[in-house]
């Protein structure tokens, strides 16, 4: 079942690939106004294109933003849009980028396992499987051949792992918000996030780059947070949380890639072992099947859609193509096989997978 993991795949590559592209831009501004610059970058860009769908007259297929979102929504901005980025751009300062690439693995296995653990998302042996491969190639990245401990690590680790955890704790509450619009979700984040960081590393004695800098950081920030925040969310809404985070996890593995190919950092064996280890849990996550008899509870909710099996709600002519209102679903049992999406969060007994 790739097809329905293609956003989540997309949203990793992007990401992965702005890692070591942060890295150099460092070494041009501070952390934290680097942070900034980056989801400020995402948030205009966003916005830009909002504009341009108002502008152009298109109608809407996705459903906005609603006022009882607005506590999810500064719980997801404070988590993953001021707490994490800060902490990635802390822990880049002095960690290879890519050993920082894949240690980011470790955002899909935070994500996974508040999923699991927290909010009850189904995960099976094969998944838990996968995510003990991605940890393994983790902690092998992690280890120093001299014996060192945590210290000798870095502190730099340290930062990017909580990084990682404040991001799968932001997945998990994003899900939440997954049926509105990705686009204007993401801008939201963005522009707020991108000004709060920006404030704070201006207050601390931070300085805005030259104008160069300042193009490179809004063009890294709009593909690598905003366009593969906007992919991340679609992928929440056909495969669920734990599932999209494990796909996630794909992103260091160009992450990498690209901070040996293009920052001339040495290849070692422990990055070669880690990325195999890596690639084993992925393939274990992509080949899952789930199928079972389920039944579908009677709900209301709002998203964009087209009328398929689950979407019968019309009465007369059906409209066209992708759109958004507010429908109500009947019961529903059946059996196919389906991911933990907007219409698949139920519980599953012993004999159901």
């Amino acid at each position: 079942m790739i097809r329905p993991a293609l956003p989540a795949l997309a949203s990793a590559l992007l990401f992965g690939a702005s890692t070591p592209f942060a890295k150099l831009l460092l070494g041009e501004v501070g952390p934290q106004v680097l942070a900034g610059l980056l989801y400020l970058g995402s948030g205009l860009g966003l916005a830009a294109l909002l504009a341009g769908r108002r502008l152009g007259g298109r109608p809407a297929a996705e459903s906005p933003l609603r006022l009882a979102d607005l506590p999810w929504l500064i719980a997801v901005v404070l988590t993953g849009g001021v707490a994490a980025p800060l902490l990635l751009m802390i822990g880049l300062a002095t960690t290879p980028a890519s050993a920082a690439a894949l240690m980011l693995n470790l955002e899909g296995l935070a994500t996974l396992g508040i999923a699991w653990a927290v909010f009850r998302e189904s995960v099976d042996r094969r998944l838990l499987l996968g995510a003990f491969a991605i940890l393994a190639g983790a902690a092998l990245l992690s280890w120093q051949p001299d014996g060192g401990g945590a210290g000798a690590a870095g502190w730099g680790a340290v930062a990017i792992a909580a990084a990682c955890l404040a991001w799968g704790v932001d997945n998990n509450l994003t899900r939440r918000l997954s049926g509105a619009d990705p686009v204007q979700l993401a801008a939201v984040k963005g522009l707020v996030a991108g000004v709060v960081n920006l404030t704070i590393g201006l207050a601390l004695g931070g300085a805005l780059p030259a104008v160069p800098v300042l193009a490179g950081a809004a063009v890294v920030g709009l593909l690598g947070y905003g366009a593969s925040l906007v992919l991340f969310i679609l992928g929440l809404r056909t495969l669920g949380t734990a599932r999209t985070g494990a796909y996630f996890s794909t992103a260091p593995f160009l992450g990498a890639l690209l901070a040996v190919t293009m920052l001339g950092e040495p290849a070692s064996w422990q990055l070669g072992a880690s990325a195999l280890l890596m690639a084993v849990g992925l393939w274990l996550h992509l080949a899952e099947r789930h199928e079972h008899r389920h039944e579908h509870q009677p709900i209301e909710h709002e998203h964009a859609h087209s009328h398929d099996e689950h979407h019968q709600h019309h009465e007369g002519e059906t409209p066209p193509g992708p759109h958004a209102h507010r429908h109500t679903h009947d019961r529903l049992p059946h059996k196919h096989p389906h991911h933990p999406d907007l219409h698949h969060r139920h519980g599953h007994s012993k004999e159901s997978p």
